[in-house]
């Protein structure tokens, strides 16, 4: 029988990147670049306080507790400074496969190293320590941004889940499904250590 996946806590170090287990502990960093409207255009839930920070952070944890997934905080290791979160989730053990998602990261960060080097860090762990068969993500329809760093990074475009979600204003999303499998996995990272290669 195939063993199950198991992702645990742990923290992944990069050049640009630190990807940290998230707590409560991070929450006034968070709260200092994550209060943002614009970071949350496409999200189904608006963190404009606080008190919706916490409540996000507790909702993750939440998640990690049940099994099905496993947050981090970015931390840009030229500052210390936290400058976003990212997440495993809709961790499925039995069929090797997870989600990468709920990354967001502060609009100073943002078109630097940051993303690509954060998803690089997921995509390895997952991928040559966990031992994921497939690793996925989605995006709004609308978000071309997203999608287009989606496809920078490797992934494949597979579909458009249909009236999938309803957005914190109201708005039913399509969502767009990309993946990356196992066997694409050492092209893809020879591509992404090639851009991380490069001077930021």
């Amino acid at each position: 029988m195939v063993p199950l996946i198991d992702p645990r806590p742990v923290t992944l170090e990069g050049r640009h990147v630190r990807l940290e287990p998230l707590s409560l502990a991070h929450q006034d960093r968070l709260c200092a670049v994550g209060l943002d409207a614009e970071l949350w255009r496409w999200a189904q839930a608006t963190l404009a306080t606080p008190a919706d920070m916490r409540a996000y952070i507790e909702t993750a944890l939440t998640w990690q507790a049940q099994g099905t997934a496993l947050p981090f905080v970015i931390v840009a290791r030229a500052t210390g400074q936290v400058v976003g979160t990212t997440r495993y989730a809709n961790i499925e053990r039995a069929d090797r496969r997870l989600e990468i998602g709920w990354t967001w990261i502060a609009r100073t960060a943002q078109r630097t190293p940051v993303n690509t080097e954060a998803k690089y860090l997921l995509l390895r762990h997952a991928f040559e320590v966990v031992g994921c068969y497939r690793v996925e993500f989605k995006t709004d329809v609308l978000n071309e941004r997203s999608r287009a760093a989606l496809l920078r990074i490797g992934a494949k475009q597979e579909g458009v889940l249909r009236s999938h979600m309803i957005t914190a204003t109201g708005r039913v999303r399509d969502s767009v499904y990309f993946s990356i499998v196992a066997a694409e996995w050492p092209a893809v990272k020879v591509a992404l250590e090639q851009k991380l290669a490069r001077p930021a």
